[in-house]
């Protein structure tokens, strides 16, 4: 059903990144008493997508570690969580046709977080998260005809990395994740509110995406 799932989310070429990743040099949004601990990225049942470059689970844990040790890598809480993210499938554009047949690039990875005080996983299911490349100048057309395999892995991952940071920020300000007194407060309210992303149309297109996959019948 994964396949199937990357296969949509490519042919919808509405569906585009809803984050900037382009802040790293900006504070870094409020997450508490976050501290990165370990950070733990595998790919054992990495799924290419059609129309895609080839892309090695080397590549992926290679790319997609850097990437979350460069987001979370700036947090300097008392306390220390560890991220653990499996990447499940991808596609990698590769040239097409103008406006008619250039992919776009599209990841899907698990996340789980852990509180190593506690020793315990801070959600029970994995978060999954889709991760579509930033429509741009550049990318209008499908990155497949701009950027190189290596420039589309390192954009896609710190897309990812972003993402993962504003699902941590909500999961705080909603539940307390990484406060002292497991608390939400106010500070962690005002860090979700700002976060900046159109959720309602990406959402709706995600869920239309599965929904379509799950009905699909078997090939």
């Amino acid at each position: 059903m994964l396949l199937r799932i990357i296969t949509l989310f490519v042919g919808l070429s509405a569906l585009t990144a809803c984050t900037n990743a382009n802040d790293l040099d900006e504070a870094p949004a409020y997450l508490g008493n976050f501290q990165l601990g370990h950070n733990v990225v595998v790919a054992p049942n990495l799924t290419k997508g059609p129309a895609s470059r080839e892309a090695s689970e080397e590549e992926w844990v290679e790319v997609m570690t850097k990437a979350v040790e460069e987001r979370f890598g700036r947090y300097e809480g008392e306390q220390l969580y560890h991220l653990g993210i499996s990447i499940e499938g991808y596609v990698l554009a590769i040239p097409g046709i103008p406006l008619v047949a250039s992919p776009k690039s599209a990841l899907i990875l698990n996340v789980t977080a852990w509180d190593d005080a506690k020793q315990e996983k801070l959600n029970d299911e994995p978060e999954q998260i889709t991760v579509m490349e930033f429509i741009s100048g550049n990318t209008l057309l499908g990155s497949g005809l701009t950027q190189s395999k290596e420039k589309q892995l390192e954009n896609l991952s710190r897309n990812a990395a972003k993402l993962i940071q504003n699902w941590l920020v909500r999961e705080n300000a909603n539940n307390g994740w990484f406060e002292s007194e497991a608390t939400p407060s106010e500070e962690a309210q005002k860090a979700a509110e700002a976060i900046v992303e159109d959720r309602s149309e990406t959402s709706d297109l995600v869920d239309a995406a599965k929904a379509e996959a799950e009905s699909a019948p078997e090939s």
